[in-house]
């Protein structure tokens, strides 16, 4: 069975395999030749020549192992991969016919728009601003929008080209949610690595016996490694030398209940738990900053429950999201997560120590409850909140008006109407990518099965409330 969508993917996969297989064996300094050996062969197969190829690679490595550290955005441009694709906009197609309506011209307030001898229609790329009116009203549809597909992936239009003609992100407006990461067919995006840190970790609290490192799961981990059984991965962790495995979601039934009683209090709340959708707020409309939920986000909530009970502990959060690797460096968040990897990065960790977790026995995962896991998917933690209303007693005096936002866009429209106060909810879920969790980045495989295989982890622990999930917590160390 195929263990990725992409060959992308696998590409990088490939790479963060080999940077982990030597980092455990302590060759990681001088075996960056050796890697790129590996993953190109004697001839290319996606290149001009196996130097460019091996150069690309060598990239790649880079961003394995950390990145450029004088850059503080977690996604980065592979520059010498991103020269495959056009410069992208509005073009007119040879489905013109030159037609005598010229509905194109009229529309196009910029006079970007002007005929050739043949009284087709041309567009002055100096003036035209890309608004797409001349494509709506062309009665032919000649005219097509040839954006290139980091830039069509990118919803808040963080992506540009610069004077190479290579894509550029502004990191004041990137959110990190990964999209042109998986969307750039030439894989010339990636997101930077942290595997090198949780090797070192893990490798300390071996020598030292003392550290404990926990690995925090995000609840969408139900939908991936679908060639083996969820608790088959989870056994496999604890091979990889983590102490235990923890439900993100129990933590998600921490907030939800939190939430629940801030959402009462305060009126109106936006949700805290999706990272890309709250930087998104910061930098698009800091007028609502006040309006986000004061609780941590899920996996943040959990850990700093951990490192409260146990002052050896060592936090790892895996995951869906390239936009948890922003989150965790969070002057907030950083004393309670220590690193962050996503699915792509455990599969890479498995196969650099030959662990074919298939074969394994399986353990147990029964933190949460069905309300905590199904914040993987969009829906689900407006779906907790009503949730903790109702077991508190608090849904008898208010009404929860929720709105879910599946994706970026969907969060654009609900939050212009509540930053000009014409908002007909009190609360709302903003999830950055595309059906939730199970849609991110850093996830191994994407699609409708995912929600299925959410659902379906969430129901296995259905007759547990949120009340049941956190009460054997001790709350005084929340």
């Amino acid at each position: 069975m195929r263990k990725f969508d992409t060959k992308v993917q696998y590409l990088k996969y490939k790479v963060l395999r080999e940077v982990a297989r030597h980092a455990y064996n302590d060759t990681l300094v001088e075996s960056f030749n050796d890697i790129a050996k590996v993953i190109v062969k004697d001839k290319p197969t996606m290149r001009c020549c196996i130097y460019k190829e091996r150069a690309i690679v060598a990239e790649r490595i880079k961003l394995a192992t950390g990145g450029d550290k004088s850059n503080p955005n977690v996604i980065e441009v592979i520059s010498i991969a991103c020269d495959e694709c056009p410069m992208g906009g509005y073009e007119v197609t040879n489905a013109c016919r030159g037609c005598l309506a010229h509905r194109c011209e009229d529309v196009c307030k910029r006079g970007a728009i002007t005929f050739d001898d043949q009284k087709r229609a041309i567009i002055d790329k100096t003036k035209c601003v890309e608004c797409g009116q001349c494509a709506k009203v062309c009665p032919y549809g000649a005219i097509l929008n040839f954006k290139r597909p980091c830039e069509r992936a990118c919803k808040v239009k963080a992506i540009s080209m610069d004077e190479n003609k290579a894509a550029a992100i502004d990191n004041s407006k990137c959110i990190s949610c990964g999209a042109c990461v998986y969307q750039c067919p030439f894989g010339a995006i990636m997101d930077k690595s942290f595997i090198l840190d949780v090797i070192k970790m893990i490798k300390e609290s071996q020598a030292d016996g003392k550290t404990k490192v926990y690995a925090v799961v995000a609840p969408s981990i139900a939908s991936q490694f679908s060639y083996a059984k969820l608790g088959q991965v989870i056994t496999g962790i604890k091979e990889l030398g983590f102490y235990t495995t923890i439900e993100a979601a129990l933590g998600a039934d921490m907030v939800a209940y939190a939430e629940g009683a801030e959402l009462v209090e305060k009126g109106f709340l936006t949700s805290s738990c999706c990272p890309a959708f709250v930087d998104y707020i910061h930098k698009s409309f800091p007028g609502l900053n006040d309006k986000i939920s004061h609780n941590l986000s899920p996996a943040a909530t959990i850990s700093k429950y951990i490192k409260n009970i146990d002052e050896n502990a060592k936090i790892v959060f895996i995951g869906p999201c390239t936009a948890k690797k922003m989150e965790f460096q969070l002057e907030h968040v950083r004393p309670y997560i220590d690193s962050v990897i996503t699915f792509e990065e455990l599969q890479a960790l498995f196969d650099s120590r030959d662990i074919d977790i298939t074969t394994l026995q399986e353990t147990p995962l029964d933190n949460a409850s069905y309300f905590g896991r199904i914040f993987a998917r969009s829906g689900g933690l407006a779906d907790a909140v009503k949730q903790s209303l109702k077991e508190q007693g608090l849904d008898e005096n208010f009404q929860l008006k929720a709105v879910s936002c599946d994706g970026i866009e969907e969060c654009k429209t609900a939050l212009l109407r509540a930053n000009k106060g014409v908002s007909p909810y009190n609360f709302i879920e903003g999830m950055a990518c595309v059906n939730g969790c199970i849609g991110g980045a850093g996830c191994l495989t994407h699609g409708e099965k995912n929600k299925k295989l959410a659902d379906d982890y969430g129901r296995e622990a259905y007759e547990k409330s949120i009340s049941d999930a956190i009460s054997v917590l001790d709350r005084s160390k929340f």
